[in-house]
């Protein structure tokens, strides 16, 4: 077996871009019904028996080590509900120590696993947070408490992320008329806490949850934060693997945001991420619908199939996400947040 770290094989893409960075959901469900995630009647769950075992995908993290890939994020749904996940990415970590292990969750219950999670050294944990305001919170995600997830955010700094090393990012998506008034609010709290506050563009992968008037641009959310003058980008580094934001620092504070335009001034040129649903669907472009299947040869533990398989989706992926048909039917929930 090769050793982590030992790739013999980088998986690139038709245009050249090594794609080094894997997004994988490990469930489709959430204890959360956001408005612009899930229908007011949610979703229906998928069964089991079609959802990737965690013996699923430690075989596919082998096998994209092996190809290159450096780091792999953990998404759903949300992924602290799936039972064992803790134990799931201690087990990555420990196994794949050249691997950057990431996770994104919406906070709900890392009160309950913030020891652990520092522990094992993640590379980052992203908290998706839109408000700081209880009810519109609630509002939008149908019932949820914000106190727990601040109470998350907390226990998680308390046992010592930062120190630890683990890169800790709150996600806002900014939606005009719900929380576009809230930048500055956002950007203090981050402050107080210091951590990375990344504003992100509202995507429209579901047509029935997603509204043109909704919709805030990169160029607005930047001349809309409070003392616009004040934020400079930030000099260009070396960040491996790249990331989708582009970064800010404030002149007079020192802060540093981040901004996601996956829409208004998408980062096409440079993306390195390929996206794995817990159905096992490979998919090389979010905005994109085609995917390739790659449960079977998962299951069979098919190490040359999948191959096949990665290198077939790495060859589909598009120049540029943007323009083709987006998805109507498939959810974030679904693919992968």
């Amino acid at each position: 077996m090769i050793s982590d770290g030992e790739a013999h094989a980088d998986l690139t893409d038709f245009f050249g871009r090594k794609l080094n960075y894997v997004r994988i959901s490990v469930t489709d469900r959430c204890n959360y019904r956001c408005r612009y995630c899930m229908p007011k009647d949610g979703v229906e769950w998928i069964p089991h028996d079609r959802i990737m075992t965690y013996e699923d995908i430690f075989f596919l993290i082998r096998v994209l080590r092996e190809l290159g890939v450096e780091k792999a994020r953990f998404t759903g749904g949300e992924p602290l509900v799936r039972r064992g996940m803790v134990s799931f990415l201690s087990d990555v970590r420990a196994s794949f120590p050249g691997l950057r292990v990431a996770l994104t969750t919406n906070g709900s219950t890392l009160s309950l696993h913030a020891p652990e999670l520092v522990r094992m050294g993640l590379s980052s944990i992203n908290v998706s947070l839109d408000t700081l305001d209880a009810e519109k919170f609630a509002f939008m995600t149908r019932g949820a408490s914000l106190g727990t997830v601040l109470g998350g955010l907390e226990a998680l700094l308390d046992a010592g992320a930062l120190s630890a090393g683990t890169d800790v990012k709150m996600n806002a998506v900014l939606i005009r008329g719900f929380n576009d008034g809230e930048a500055g609010g956002l950007i203090d709290f981050a402050r107080r806490l210091g951590i990375v506050l990344r504003f992100i563009e509202f995507m429209p992968l579901d047509r029935t949850l997603w509204s043109e008037e909704s919709f805030i641009p990169f160029h607005e959310i930047l001349t809309g934060l409070p003392d616009a003058s004040e934020w400079r980008p930030e000099a260009s580094g070396p960040v491996a693997p790249a990331g989708p934001a582009r970064y800010y620092v404030n002149g007079v504070t020192g802060q540093r945001i981040g901004v996601i335009a996956a829409v208004s001034e998408h980062f096409c040129a440079s993306c390195n991420r390929l996206r794995v649903t817990s159905t096992g669907e490979l998919r090389a472009c979010l905005f994109s619908n085609e995917q390739v299947s790659i449960f079977g040869p998962l299951r069979a533990r098919d190490e040359a199939a999948l191959r096949e398989r990665l290198f077939e989706a790495a060859v589909l992926k598009p120049e540029a996400g943007m323009g083709l048909n987006r998805n109507e039917e498939r959810r974030m929930s679904m693919i992968g947040g």
